[in-house]
C-alpha cells in the first residue's frame, strides 16, 4: 500500500505544477469557463496516460537507444513552448464576440502533453521509479492513478482560471495574465534549453 500512496504523490506533484498544459487550463479556464476547458483537459489527461504506457511498454528505452530522436523531441518541445509564449505574449487581450470562441480542444491537449517536456519527464521517472522491471499490473496501476489525479489536477487550474474571469474582465489584466504566463512558459522552455 506505501507503493500506491507513493504513486499518488509522485502524480500530484508532477501533475499539479507548473507547466504549459496546466497554463493553457487557467487562460482557457479565463476566457471560456471551466465546462468548455472539459474537452482539453480529457484529450490532455488521455494523452499523457497514452505517453505514460508507451513509457512503461518501452519507448524510453527507444528513445534512449536512438539519442538523435531524444534530442529532437526535446528541441520540438522547446520550439512548441516559446511559439505558445510568443502567441500569449503578443494577445492584446480583448475577446472578440465577432467570431466565435472556442476553449482548446481534446486533440489540442493530447498533442499538448506528447510535445511537453515535462510530460516527458514525469513519464520516464515515474515509470523508472515504480516499474522498471516492466511489470504489465504496474504499469496499468501507475497508468489509472495517474490518469485520475492528472484530470483533477489539469481541471482545477481551468476552475482556477474561470474564478479569476470576473477579476480579469479588463483586457489590461488579461494581457497582464497572458504575458506572465509567457514569461513563464519562456522560462520553462529556457531551462530546458540549458539542462
Amino acid at each position: 500500500m506505501n507503493v500506491v500512496w507513493s504513486m499518488m504523490i509522485f502524480a500530484l506533484v508532477s501533475s499539479a505544477s507548473p507547466g504549459p498544459v496546466n497554463m493553457v487550463a487557467l487562460s482557457s479556464g479565463v476566457s471560456f469557463g471551466w465546462r468548455a476547458c472539459v474537452p482539453h483537459v480529457t484529450g490532455a489527461t488521455l494523452g499523457f496516460t497514452v505517453l505514460l504506457l508507451a513509457t512503461g511498454y518501452g519507448l524510453y528505452e527507444v528513445l534512449n537507444y536512438w539519442p538523435m530522436l531524444q534530442a529532437l523531441l526535446r528541441f520540438s518541445g522547446i520550439i512548441f513552448l516559446l511559439w505558445m509564449a510568443w502567441r500569449l505574449g503578443r494577445d492584446n487581450g480583448e475577446i472578440s464576440r465577432a467570431r466565435p470562441l472556442r476553449a482548446p480542444g481534446a486533440f489540442n491537449g493530447a498533442m499538448m502533453q506528447w510535445l511537453n517536456p515535462k510530460a516527458w519527464l514525469a513519464c520516464a521517472a515515474g515509470m523508472g521509479l515504480y516499474a522498471r522491471d516492466g511489470d504489465p499490473a504496474t504499469i496499468w496501476l501507475f497508468a489509472a492513478i495517474y490518469f485520475a489525479i492528472c484530470y483533477l489536477s489539469i481541471l482545477s487550474w481551468a476552475l482556477a482560471g474561470a474564478s479569476l474571469s470576473d477579476y480579469l474582465q479588463r483586457p489590461s489584466r488579461i494581457r497582464m495574465l497572458n504575458r506572465t504566463l509567457a514569461v513563464l512558459l519562456a522560462g520553462c522552455a529556457g531551462w530546458l534549453l540549458f539542462d
